[in-house]
């Protein structure tokens, strides 16, 4: 079986009981980053060998996996923070398993788009999740087809393109546009701001911003 391990985007006591038993079990456990990994395990006294699985190496490594599934093994997915798959390495060995026919579990547990959403005061009845947005190619378009959407907008970013990313956000949705910005989402300088675009850009531009992002705009009214 193959087990998706949620792991704590900050604070190290959101680990879940059940993650820390099937970490315990597992035959194999890989690993986005070792040492990052490696400090978590530590911290609960899990001593267990770590293989790296990140998005330099995974199209590699996944028949090698699979492999060991269908021998038997117990493996377990641990990304350095979050869940497993949601911007980050997961989905790939997903789908080869499904379609090898091997089993698949992922464990609830710590995700940063969620609690940055409840946040943000905005509507989450209805939302989508659009992740990171291309760097390069394709990200003119994206912004394009978000112009018309009515749902909550969800986004990852780093604190370095964190100003470009609203500029972008004013020119496509308009400077108005209800918004929020949370940051060190479960760690000690945890914040969320909230205003309009405008008013972040100008807020960030001024104070500069560190830390793991989750920004979260509301849809277009409708008319």
């Amino acid at each position: 079986m193959l087990t998706l391990v949620p792991s704590p985007i900050g604070n190290l006591q959101d680990i879940t009981l059940r993650a820390l038993d099937v970490l315990r079990m597992a035959d194999v456990v890989l690993a986005e980053d070792t040492r990052t990994s490696r400090t978590l395990l530590q911290h609960f006294g899990i001593e267990k060998k770590l293989y790296a699985h990140h998005q330099h190496n995974e199209h590699q490594a996944v028949s090698e996996i699979v492999r060991l599934l269908q021998e038997g093994k117990q493996v377990a997915l641990l990304s350095d923070a979050g869940t497993p798959g949601i911007s980050d390495p997961g989905f790939l060995l997903v789908r080869a398993c499904i379609q090898a026919g091997v089993v698949v579990q992922c464990l609830p547990g710590p995700t940063a788009f969620v609690p940055a959403l409840v946040m943000s005061g905005l509507p989450c009845d209805r939302f989508v999740f659009e992740g990171f947005l291309p760097q390069k190619k394709g990200r003119q378009s994206r912004w394009i087809g978000l112009h018309d959407e009515s749902r909550t907008m969800v986004f990852y970013e780093s604190p370095f393109r964190l100003v470009k990313f609203l500029e972008e956000g004013i020119e496509h949705l308009g400077a108005d546009r209800p918004a929020s910005v949370s940051r060190e989402i479960s760690k000690m300088f945890e914040e969320t701001v909230r205003g309009t675009l405008a008013e972040l850009k100008n807020h960030f531009s001024e104070k500069g911003v560190k830390g793991e992002l989750v920004i979260v705009i509301a849809g277009k009214d409708k008319d």
